[in-house]
């Protein structure tokens, strides 16, 4: 756990492997508060705490391997979750990103697992990924129980016999894999900070100086040698801990781990390392210059670990400062005096440091200096003053709900395995997080200002990153830091090693069968005022999620109105009648609740998630919040040079760029869904005022528009009088309802490229589209899900494996098939390296051409994969409370019946390899794809012309067309 749900910092990185004046009120809204609200009545703190728990049990091999082992039976899965005690802290000089390049590599497969990813993605594995940070690399994946010893035998596999299959052709795929990783990284504004924070706090050779994803110079020239040593020096049973959480005991998790890996042999110690806890001498500044629209300023600060006496209050501190929604810097400079569009602040704990960090993007028009005078006084005060003690309570109930939540999994990056596994691997104690919590209840602001004082008093390190060309090259940052004046280390020169002598073959053991799918049961009511409730009752952790949704969404606006609707659900929780949005923020914290807005193509959604204990109150500031929405002029004002901000920043980004142009293109600008997406244009938002917001609500935010469903720890009987004394005297006014209209578009004949030039792109991204003549509701489309999860739904799909696993040229390549109310879109996306833009885009083709066309129908391996895969997978996917509501809201969107997943296994069975073949032929051709590409056009406008397709080039700001060459690009 160690605090990574309190920090909101922007260094928050994890490397993956796979990878104004009063408006009306409206007229449908009855009050519901009084005319002060009072401050809801919350659980103690003591209480909230005692019902974090993670019982375990432990035991360590002759080897020294180390695993701890939960009991959770609610779903028959296990999390298997290993901690390798090796990070990019332990990288020497000119090898950085080496531990993370390792950790690609331990997917590539062992001497008897040909490829990690197939037999467990086979047998229903969910979370099969890897990470790297400074101090560990991990694994994770997640298996039915009948596929436990699959998985601890692979893992044992590669853990004790992965050299014999580390070949020269697999280092280099997966070397490119990584540097485009990178590239994507680097691509996005303000990508580079990162480097700079790291180059500005630490001086050359410590540890913690240089990024995890580290330098393409010593990626390059990183050789087998290095992955023999890296291995044999970290890669041994007692430098990791494993744990084993889900429907497992101690005596079975015993016999089977030491079945696994009780033959592997011990291995040398990870040597400790000298990371002092230091920092600049004198204040430092940086300036950096990049394609962004808005400045942001960072201060930064180095830290204690984990273990220091002051991390708690750091934790607290930090989040008090510019994590939680009433932040000091969002009261006074989002909200306050308007100075910057958004603000955070957190700390990043590691073992041996932290890194304190605030951030600020400055509001467009402001002067500079004043925001950041504003900026730095704030911090001051807050240093210099402290917290209060509603603060200190504050921050630390949301901490504490946070972790109450995140017992629901038990595997994963965040699940109850690797709370246990870092306790242990950081601070020698599996339920460290226990203390952490219980020294977090029992701050006093006393105690969170000396800490404070002690650390943020010390010089810091500002980065500026204001708008321009960018001038510096992320390829030559993220290295030791001396790259200047001490040679680059020689690429890889691929010399031959000797052989490796493999061991006996081990066979990948048989999966047992996987129990039936208990999808739990849905119980229906129905409010005074007839809303209807759904409820799925479900008593793991004591916290209830409920869904207030309307049939609205964003496709409300088209693209003549295009960012209306959603500024209005956006306005929602910034003021109601009788709380502004301090003091909504304040009200939250103090229940441990998260209330949230937010719109789709579809749906407008209002979302909390309540402790069991406090509820009541949550449902009433919930109704609050969507009754008597207030839509002050202020805030409308505040919240519109907000999105401005948020539009100039999609700008800014390869991704947004693309995803703004696919719709309009495809859907066409007259149909709902043929908008720029929920943002909206500049145009359109400048011009509404608080009339059209409320005017906006009244129209679609009805009662007889809306539908509750609630999934937790709550009964019917529990929960129908909280939610009639919350919604159910809701009338609607005598204005008629507003409704969508969604034609059916014909889909395009012709495939088509549309390029838009963003310069100095180290990637390119790819989005292509194309209707298809079905609706979101089509029932029986099943094996297209299939069918796409084939082509490039995962990473095992045909175009990820080929473009990213084979040629390299990609970190991910996806396809999906979109669900709407109206008509489906069949999309691909990829970003790649610049250089082979055009032939990803001819090879994306040829692979789409060739299923669809029938030149390469599914084989059995993909046929057993997605079906068998599937069906075991099926009690992984509703682990949670969140992905339990996710699956109702679906069964209501696409009206499916109640017991439709605990019949989706019969039906996945009978589904033949042609129904799969057949559903690629109808949905999932190559021909009528309209391809919009975002790069760098020196480099893309050669390989595009080759191959030969219509081009329509559109600008980066409007999506208007400027230019088209209609000769197929020659």
């Amino acid at each position: 756990m160690h605090f990574r749900f309190a920090s909101t910092s922007v260094l928050a990185l994890a490397l993956t492997a796979c990878a104004a004046a009063p408006a009306p009120q409206s007229a449908s809204s009855a009050p519901v508060a009084a005319a002060q609200a009072t401050a809801p009545a919350a659980a103690p703190l003591s209480a909230l705490v005692e019902e974090v728990s993670i019982p375990y049990d432990s035991f360590t091999l002759a080897n020294g391997l180390t695993t701890l082992v939960h009991t959770d039976r609610k779903t028959p899965v296990v999390g298997v979750t290993l901690y390798y005690r090796v990070g990019s802290k332990n990288e020497p000089r000119g090898r950085t990103g080496f531990a993370h390049l390792f950790e690609h590599l331990m997917f590539g497969g062992s001497e008897n697992v040909e490829s990690f990813d197939v037999p467990l993605e086979a047998v229903g594995s969910t979370s099969t990924n890897g990470s790297t940070w400074y101090d560990r690399t991990n694994y994770v994946e997640t298996v039915p129980t009948g596929a436990l010893d699959r998985a601890l035998m692979m893992e044992a596999d590669r853990m004790g016999h992965l050299l014999g299959a580390v070949t020269q052709d697999k280092l280099d795929k997966q070397r490119s894999v990584v540097k485009n990783e990178k590239r994507q990284g680097d691509n996005q504004p303000y990508g580079l900070v990162e480097y700079a924070i790291g180059d500005g706090l630490l001086p050359v050779g410590h540890p913690y100086r240089h990024s995890t994803i580290g330098s393409m110079a010593d990626l390059d020239a990183a050789n087998l040698t290095d992955v023999r040593n890296w291995f044999r020096d970290h890669y041994a049973p007692n430098n990791v801990v494993l744990a084993l959480a889900g429907d497992i005991d101690l005596a079975t998790a015993r016999a089977k781990v030491e079945k696994w890996f009780g033959a592997i042999p011990r291995g040398p110690e990870v040597k400790p390392v000298d990371a002092p806890v230091v920092g600049p001498a004198a204040p430092v500044r940086r300036e950096m210059t990049d394609q962004v629209p808005v400045t942001r300023v960072t201060r930064a600060w180095t830290g204690p670990g984990i273990n220091h006496a002051d991390a708690p209050a750091l934790a607290v501190g930090m989040y008090i400062l510019g994590g939680l929604a009433s932040s000091r810097l969002d009261n006074a400079l989002v909200r306050g005096d308007e100075l910057a569009v958004r603000v955070s602040a957190g700390n990043q704990q590691q073992e041996l440091l932290s890194f304190l960090q605030a951030d600020m993007d400055v509001k467009p028009g402001t002067d500079r200096a004043a925001a950041e005078a504003a900026f730095d006084k704030v911090i001051a005060d807050f240093i210099a003053r402290g917290p209060t003690q509603d603060e200190v309570q504050r921050a630390a109930t949301k901490i504490v709900s946070g972790q109450i939540g995140a017992l629901e999994e038990v595997g994963g990056f965040g699940g109850k395995g690797a709370t246990l596994a870092e306790g242990l691997l950081y601070s020698n104690d599996p339920a460290d997080y226990k203390k952490q919590l219980e020294a977090i209840a029992a701050l006093t602001p006393g105690q969170v200002q000396d800490a404070l004082q002690r650390w943020l008093s010390r010089p810091a390190l500002t980065v500026a990153v204001v708008s321009g060309e960018r001038t510096e090259d992320g390829a030559t940052m993220g290295g030791w830091g001396d790259e200047g004046t001490v040679p680059a280390p020689q690429p890889d020169a691929k010399k031959p090693v000797p052989p490796i002598a493999k061991s006996p073959p081990i066979a990948i053991p048989p999966v047992e069968d996987v129990g039936e799918l208990t999808f739990p049961a849905i119980e229906r009511a129905t409010l005074t005022n007839g809303i209807p409730v759904a409820l799925a009752r479900r008593t793991a952790v004591p916290k209830v999620m409920v869904d207030l949704r309307f049939n609205a969404g964003y496709s409300a606006d088209g693209l003549a109105r295009a960012g209306t609707h959603s500024l209005m659900v956006s306005a929602l929780d910034e003021g109601t009648t009788t709380r502004d949005a301090t003091r909504i923020a304040e009200d939250q914290e103090r229940l441990g609740a998260d209330i949230s807005t937010g719109t789709s193509l579809d749906y407008d959604d209002v979302f909390l998630t309540a402790l069991s204990a406090n509820l009541a109150p949550s449902l009433e500031l919930m109704a609050d919040i969507v009754r008597n929405p207030a839509f002050r002029a202020d805030d409308v004002a505040r919240l519109k040079n907000q999105r401005a901000a948020d539009i100039a920043q999609q700008l800014a980004s390869p991704q947004g760029l693309a995803s703004r142009a696919l719709a309009p293109l495809v859907y066409g600008e007259g149909h709902p869904y043929g908008t720029v997406g929920a943002l909206g244009t500049t145009a359109v938002v400048a011009k509404l005022t608080p009339e059209d917001l409320t005017a906006e609500a009244q129209a679609w935010l009805r009662p007889e528009n809306a539908r509750i469903t609630v999934v937790g720890d709550v009964t019917m009987a529990e929960l129908l009088p909280q939610l009639n004394q919350a919604f159910g005297n809701w009338s609607s006014s005598e204005q008629a309802p507003a409704k969508k209209d969604l034609p059916l578009i014909t889909p395009a004949a012709e495939t088509r490229l549309v390029v838009i030039d963003r310069p100095n792109s180290p990637q390119s991204v790819i989005y292509a589209g194309r209707l298809l003549p079905v609706t979101g509701a089509t029932a029986n489309l099943e094996s297209l899900d299939l069918a796409n999860e084939v082509l490039g739904s995962g990473f095992l799909s045909r175009l990820n494996l080929l473009i990213r696993e084979e040629k390299g040229w990609s970190y991910g390549v996806r396809t999906g098939v979109t669900a709407p109310e109206g008509q489906r879109l069949f999309t691909f996306s990829a970003p790649v390296q610049a250089d082979r833009t055009g032939d990803s885009v001819a090879l994306a083709l040829d692979v789409i051409g060739q299923f669809a066309g029938g030149g390469k129908g599914v084989d059995a391996n993909e046929f057993n994969r997605v079906t068998d895969g599937n069906i075991r997978g099926l009690p992984n996917r509703f682990q949670t409370n969140g992905q339990v509501l996710r699956a109702l809201l679906d069964l209501q969107a696409r009206g499916r019946p109640d017991d439709y997943y605990t019949k989706l296994p019969d039906t996945y069975r009978a589904i033949r390899t042609n129904a799969i073949d057949q559903a690629a032929r109808d949905y999932l051709g190559a021909g009528g794809l309209t391809i919009v590409v975002v790069g760098d056009r020196d480099v893309i406008d050669p390989q595009l012309a080759k191959l030969k397709l219509p081009i329509t080039y559109l600008p980066a700001d409007t999506g208007a067309p400027v230019d088209t060459d209609v000769s197929s690009g020659e």
